[in-house]
């Protein structure tokens, strides 16, 4: 069967030689696995249109006896160049994917989180790199996943309960207008840190680069206290 999608490339890895994985999320199939067969090559038909973060219409071959299906025909509708220029930017970019990956069932429907991280690749070509944007996308994504912490009950000071209550409910716009301080950041990224470790198993590497600081260690007492 041939399935036709549009798709952000997640990721991708060689398979042969000549082959690549390519790892997509899509709004309709969710999380697809693809082989681009001979994707490697130097006159293949996918040379210059599967890299990381590509927007793409792309059909496939879907498997019957696998999660990995084959890639047909890949139509590129957007490179976002501008990972490619700021190595913060890319890291943002690429912690949110991961967490995606790692929060979200393969071939489930995504159509939320598609544009919630559509969202997040548009704030980071237009704004300036900011740890709360990480912090809000986290937050964005448990809350579309059923996964909203209780912040009322935590012991987060007020003004950290108010910042995350806008980091999850406010547009991109408001979240890049607020000025959290250094210690509501920290916060913050230690309450989170420990839920999602909680409710994830643990955090994808490469959080502490795209929050542009080293995680805290040992984490918040109180947080593994009321997961417990």
């Amino acid at each position: 069967m041939i399935e036709a999608a549009t798709g952000l490339v997640l990721r991708t890895r060689p398979l042969t030689e000549t082959s690549l994985i390519v790892h997509w999320l899509t709004p309709n199939f969710g999380r697809v696995a693809t082989v681009a067969k001979g994707a490697r090559r130097p006159n293949s038909p996918f040379r210059g249109k599967l890299d990381l973060f590509y927007l793409a219409d792309f059909t496939f071959s879907r498997s019957r006896r696998s999660e990995l299906h084959t890639l047909r025909e890949v139509s590129l509708l957007e490179t976002h160049s501008f990972l490619r220029r700021d190595l913060e930017a890319l890291q943002q970019a690429s912690y949110c994917a991961a967490l995606v990956e790692q929060a979200t069932e393969i071939e489930t429907p995504l159509p939320a989180v598609f544009k919630l991280m559509s969202e997040l690749l548009g704030v980071l070509s237009r704004q300036l790199v900011q740890p709360q944007t990480v912090l809000a996308f986290e937050l964005k994504l448990l809350a579309e996943l059923g996964l909203n912490p209780d912040m009322a009950t935590s012991r987060l000071t007020a003004g950290a309960k108010e910042i995350a209550r806008v980091l999850s409910e406010a547009n991109w716009n408001a979240v890049a207008r607020l000025r959290p301080s250094s210690a509501q950041v920290t916060e913050l990224r230690q309450f989170l840190h420990g839920f999602l470790a909680f409710n994830l198993g643990k955090t994808p590497a490469g959080r502490a680069a795209a929050l542009g600081s080293h995680e805290a260690v040992p984490m918040q007492q109180e947080t593994t206290k009321r997961l417990e």
